[in-house]
């Protein structure tokens, strides 16, 4: 009796043991510190008064954050009565690996789960309530006393946006405490790059590799590729960054120097060590290549950037959905370019549903297949 019991039990942890295989997330993305994002409509007046350069994303202390806040609110205050871009804040899940993991999930119903941590706080709370709503595998996201990282989001009239990331003192996770179980069964790693998190991303890279995942990296930002281009180029040249995403300014930084430091010339650079490499061109569309093929592709739609946080996540995540169903290169770019194509259209990094339907319209014109059910 002892004995049955005893098979009976092994047996189910057999079945549960293969059931949480069966069942992990296909794609995960690496996300040290779970982050907020804080987003408005700002005057092209109130970003000369933020230190750094526009258009960038450079990390601030909290005193700092709090005095963009401060700013933000009193020049929303200040601007109700006039025909200025400024508006209310809107604070929602963000960051980069996390914009294209939750992209992937709700509109494209690819299973993605996020491995990270998050604090005990009020912002970490709505990060996991915003994910999980999203249908996103948060069982990998360790909870930790202290505070969750956030950022503020600048968006001028133009779409363009400004972001001061406030990491310190924000809990994350360390690359001792990443385990082999957590990429058990996944396919695919999504990574942004960032220099405070190197030694958790060569961690993540080296059990992902043990598991035969694929691995996806975002070069991030101009800033992050030009002040730290000597680690970068040594995780590319690793041979472990399967896929890489650059915009044109990451492109060119990455070339600096060069003779020829164009979006071509970066995309052949790129795919001398990744097996799909891409450029993202803003409302040019962008260039990519994987293997022999090189292709160009234009954006798609009528699409009036009304701000373009995320457009390089949600991109990625359209891509990613074209290689994980197996479509030519052209068709995952063009993929990429309605998702893309689709975040712009409201503010922050995340897709609405009436944009999703936006997205699903612009692919069916272009003859692309649309997830299944959505």
């Amino acid at each position: 009796m002892v004995a049955e019991s005893f098979c009976q039990n092994h047996q189910n942890d057999v079945e549960e043991e293969e059931k949480k295989v069966v069942e992990a997330p296909f794609i995960l993305g690496l996300q040290p510190s779970a982050l907020v994002d804080n987003v408005a409509h700002v005057d092209l007046s109130l970003l000369d008064r933020i230190p750094g350069e526009r258009g960038g994303s450079i990390p601030v202390a909290i005193e700092e954050l709090e005095h963009i806040l401060r700013e933000v609110k009193s020049n929303s205050n200040s601007s109700d009565d006039d025909n200025s871009h400024s508006s209310v804040m809107k604070t929602m899940a963000g960051g980069s690996v996390a914009n294209t993991i939750r992209g992937l999930s709700s509109g494209f119903g690819i299973s993605s789960g996020i491995i990270g941590a998050c604090g005990d706080d009020e912002q970490g709370q709505l990060f996991v309530n915003n994910m999980s709503s999203n249908g996103v595998d948060l069982s990998r996201l360790r909870k930790k006393k202290g505070h969750t990282a956030q950022c503020v989001c600048l968006v001028d009239e133009l779409g363009n946006r400004t972001m001061r990331p406030c990491l310190s003192n924000a809990v994350k996770v360390q690359a001792q405490e990443l385990l082999k179980e957590d990429f058990k069964g996944s396919k695919w790693l999504v990574l942004r790059y960032a220099i405070l998190n190197l030694e958790v991303i060569q961690a993540a890279i080296a059990l992902a590799k043990q598991e035969g995942l694929l691995v996806s990296l975002d070069l991030a930002s101009f800033e992050m590729v030009r002040n730290f281009k000597q680690p970068l180029l040594k995780l590319l040249e690793s041979g472990n960054i399967d896929l890489c995403f650059a915009n044109e300014d990451e492109a060119t930084e990455l070339l600096r120097g060069e003779q020829n430091a164009d979006p071509i010339a970066a995309v052949e650079f790129l795919a001398k060590y990744c097996q799909w490499a891409v450029v993202t061109l803003g409302s040019n569309g962008c260039i990519a290549r994987h293997g022999k093929e090189m292709i160009r592709v234009s954006a798609i739609g009528e699409s009036k950037a009304t701000d373009a946080t995320g457009a390089g996540d949600l991109f990625a995540s359209g891509f990613l959905y074209g290689v994980v169903k197996g479509l030519p290169l052209e068709e995952c770019c063009k993929v990429g370019t309605c998702s893309g194509g689709s975040v712009i259209r409201s503010l922050g990094g995340e897709v609405t549903s009436e944009n999703w339907q936006w997205m699903y319209k612009q692919m069916q014109v272009q003859g692309l297949p649309t997830p299944n059910g959505l």
